[in-house]
């Protein structure tokens, strides 16, 4: 339901459309009507079964693909690598179900914002029944302290402030009215007769009409917003192309080769070349991702929390690697959220804080003015007697006190600086002039300036509106600001130089916004600022250019997050920065969520990404982390990838020109395994300071572009290993390409793993070299066994064919540097 339209609507014609009274409320019989035509308070939640969030992570072409490699193995016989790969699916599915079992718990969080008890009335009788049985047309009864349970438009309002920024962002109280506007607004920070569901009540008693509940009321739609986002990570999205591109080539290709052969009648049996194409599709998937790519989550995960950054996703390491866009959340995570006393104008700055402590509100402005008072005066300012008060009212911009020194009576005044100097008769106009320039420049720096002032009374009987202005004298001005946190500023720029755009999406005014925005260097001027109704009032192109364009955001609502969110991911991938129940949507949708340990219950649980330490720096720290794991991850792809398929063509290639097979299935699954038993260790391997300086994106084309160069190159010494060995018969060609292919892979590794010349890299990890040695060695060394014999059908190679091998292995490694290199030199990669 729009609250927009209740703004400027007579409270008779609201009483009219729910059936409901000022002096009675509701009867039982218009209860009931009411929750079946408007719903209950309560969040719709959407039912997710531990079975159905299982069943959920087999929904994964690479999953797929995975299931697809292990009945291929387990039709073999190969039992063990059947097994692994089992193994394999059943690590990544868990811990997609452990993930999204717990974002699950979102809505029930947010439901501890809207149960609790509510004083209604109903047949004309106040009484207090649970939020949950709440309904549209109820008169509900609030006070200091409490939590709005609905969306409600007040009847009647005494000194009410309601602190909204769980849903706007704005870190003042707002002040309540309760007559109706002259247009309605569609702003929350702009409807200042209604209240919201979620918000709290700082000072004051109201009464109101309920016009929205449960999934109809602005908590309602940002609970929806949150619950009906459905997050992909980065990686997995990339993955999933890759997987698809596999899948492709294996299914065009091996056909096309099994009816060459059949076709071409040589004297492999059609079992025998059917067994063949099968292990050859097992050989060129890469079925050990899911535990590399674990280790390597692991890994950094385990390095995160050592500096007091908890990862709830596993994947959102390597998203964070990949993020080109940082959204953030102003209150509470660029600045502290707590008001501090900046600048007074006027020639006695301490008379103009004592006096501007007398309140009987306690708004946001008071604890940082009692702040700067000393002892003495604090003890003068309690034992002072207050008398009356005129709250503050939007129309006047002003609240007075009435307060008794000694025998006489005086009145101060607190209100808009600008409406306070209409007022004071005495000031000259260049005393005026200078007063407003003040005023205007700390309006450009983004601070909130109140004005204090005074009148003589001499009978409290005339403590009217008008008396408190009669004989004004303004006292000063303060300013006020919301201080950016320390660490910001620094984390914000070292996040710049890692490549990252920074975007402020706030709730609050366009003037603070843009004076932070100034001041943490993200912008030139603290004009190029954009305000949500600017964004509303544009067209579906100007909104998304818009959103590329403009750094700082200012009065944004929450939907107005999500859909900035959801614009910039169509061109970038993005990170949101958030504290508060208005920032969940935003985070949910964005590809990593990152709170701060302040936040909001329901802000942790729509994150992926939790810093317990209130230095932003850690953010940084993350970026570089999901970067290092994201190289690592990519390594293993790019290598199994480039390397598989280059033998995958050759050696299907190579069965139109003789009778027998290249490579007995038997043999290609061996050297599958060989080939990433030392790849699983690239998960910890080292990574050039080079790779971190920008965000981790896996380019399709580009990637399919390397790795076809690679493959290339593989696929010509491969060819030559066939035509140089085919003519020793079946059994040396078999041993020779099998000891070939297993030593071009191994040494394979050491070239991809960086984008320098091998030499000028840092040193991989020991744990690489040793595994790379072992493989090799029994790559080598197998086929001079009795086993190597009986079970693989190896021939003993001759000293000179190992010599050629071995030869043939270090043309390839010098091939592949050429092409790399050059690669990456004309890309610029």
């Amino acid at each position: 339901m729009d609250f927009s339209r209740f703004t400027a609507l007579q409270i008779t014609d609201i009483e009219h459309e729910f059936k409901t009274s000022q002096k009675t409320g509701l009867s039982a019989t218009q209860v009931t009507e009411n929750q079946q035509k408007f719903g209950e308070n309560v969040l719709a939640e959407k039912e997710h079964t531990v079975v159905s969030i299982f069943v959920r992570q087999f929904k994964s072409s690479f999953i797929y693909l995975l299931i697809f490699a292990a009945v291929l193995a387990f039709m073999l016989g190969e039992k063990v690598d059947g097994i692994f790969i089992v193994l394999f699916v059943l690590i990544d599915t868990f811990l997609g179900f452990y993930q999204e079992y717990h974002s699950e718990h979102s809505l029930r969080l947010l439901k501890k914002y809207v149960v609790s008890q509510v004083k209604v009335l109903r047949d004309g009788k106040y009484t207090k029944i649970s939020s949950k049985d709440l309904v549209v047309g109820d008169i509900v009864k609030v006070e200091t302290g409490d939590v709005l349970q609905a969306d409600i438009r007040f009847v009647s309002v005494e000194n009410l402030s309601i602190d909204e920024s769980i849903l706007s962002g704005e870190s003042i109280a707002v002040a309540k009215k309760s007559e109706a506007l002259e247009q309605p607004v569609t702003q929350i920070f702009e409807a200042v007769n209604l209240g919201f569901s979620g918000t709290h009540v700082v000072n004051g008693v109201a009464e109101g009409i309920v016009v929205a509940v449960g999934k109809n009321s602005q908590m309602g739609k940002i609970a929806h917003l949150a619950e009906s986002t459905v997050h992909k990570s980065i990686f997995e999205k990339e993955t999933t192309k890759i997987s698809k591109l596999i899948l492709k080539i294996v299914f065009v290709t091996l056909p096309l080769v099994f009816l060459a052969n059949v076709l071409k009648g040589e004297t492999t049996s059609t079992a025998d070349l059917l067994l063949f194409s099968i292990a050859l599709a097992v050989s060129v998937i890469p079925e050990a991702l899911p535990v590399v790519t674990t280790f390597s989550l692991s890994k950094g995960a385990l390095d995160l929390a050592k500096r007091k950054v908890i990862v709830k996703r596993l994947s959102a390491i390597e998203d964070l690697g990949g993020i080109q866009v940082l959204c953030t959340d102003k209150t509470g995570t660029i600045t502290e959220n707590k008001l501090e006393v900046a600048d007074i104008y006027g020639g006695t700055p301490q008379k103009t804080l004592f006096y501007a402590a007398f309140s009987f509100d306690d708004s946001s402005f008071d604890t940082p003015i009692r702040q700067k008072l000393s002892t003495d005066e604090l003890a003068i300012l309690q034992n002072t007697k207050i008398i009356k008060e005129l709250p503050f009212d939007p129309t006047r911009r002003r609240q007075s006190v009435l307060i008794k020194v000694d025998s006489s009576y005086e009145i101060v005044v607190r209100g808009a600086p600008e409406e306070l100097v209409e007022h004071d008769k005495s000031l000259t106009a260049a005393t005026k002039q200078d007063m407003l320039n003040w005023l205007s420049q700390k309006g450009k720096e983004g601070k909130r300036v109140l004005g204090i002032g005074t009148a003589k009374l001499t009978s409290p009987n005339n403590y009217t509106e008008n008396s408190e202005v009669q004989n004004l004298r303004i006292l000063g001005l303060i300013s006020f600001v919301d201080p950016v946190k320390a660490s910001a500023t620094g984390a914000i720029r070292d996040a710049r130089h890692l490549g990252l755009q920074i975007k402020i999406l706030t709730g609050d005014s366009k003037e603070v916004a843009g004076a932070v925005g100034y001041k943490i260097g993200l912008l030139v001027s603290p004009d190029k600022v954009i305000t949500g109704k600017d964004l509303d009032a544009m067209t579906e192109t100007d909104f998304k250019e818009a959103c590329l364009n403009y750094h700082v955001f200012a009065r944004i609502s929450p939907e107005q997050k999500f859909k900035i969110i959801e614009s910039l991911e169509k061109t970038y991938e993005t990170g949101y920065l958030g504290d508060g129940i208005n920032d969940a949507p935003a985070l949910k949708e964005s590809n990593v969520g990152i709170v701060v340990s302040d936040a909001s219950d329901i802000a942790r649980e729509s994150s992926d990404v939790i810093l317990l330490n209130k230095n932003l720096e850690v953010i940084v720290n993350g970026i570089k982390e999901g970067r290092i794991v994201f190289s690592n991850t990519t390594k293993y792809i790019k290598a199994t990838l480039a390397s598989n398929f280059g033998n995958f063509y050759a050696v299907a290639f190579s069965t139109l020109f003789i009778p027998y097979l290249p490579m007995l299935p038997i043999q290609l699954l061996l050297l599958n395994l060989l080939s990433d038993f030392p790849l699983i260790s690239i998960a910890g391997d080292t990574v050039d300071p080079n790779e971190l300086k920008y965000p981790s994106q896996l380019n399709i084309k580009e990637f399919t572009i390397l790795c076809t160069l690679l493959g290339l190159v593989s696929t010509a010494i491969d060819l030559t290993f066939f035509f140089v060995f085919s003519r020793q018969g079946a059994a040396i060609l078999q041993t020779s390409w099998f000891i070939g292919s297993v030593l071009t892979e191994l040494v394979f590794i050491y070239s991809i793993r960086t984008k320098k010349v091998f030499f000028k890299a840092k040193a991989p990890q020991v744990l690489i070299i040793v595994l790379t040695v072992i493989a090799g060695l029994t790559a080598i060394f197998l086929p001079y066994t009795k086993f190597g014999f009986e079970v693989f059908r190896f021939e003993t190679p001759v000293f000179g064919n190992l010599m050629l091998i071995l030869a043939l292995v270090g043309s390839y490694f010098v091939l592949t540097e050429v092409v790399k290199n050059l690669y990456y030199g004309l890309t610029g990669k």
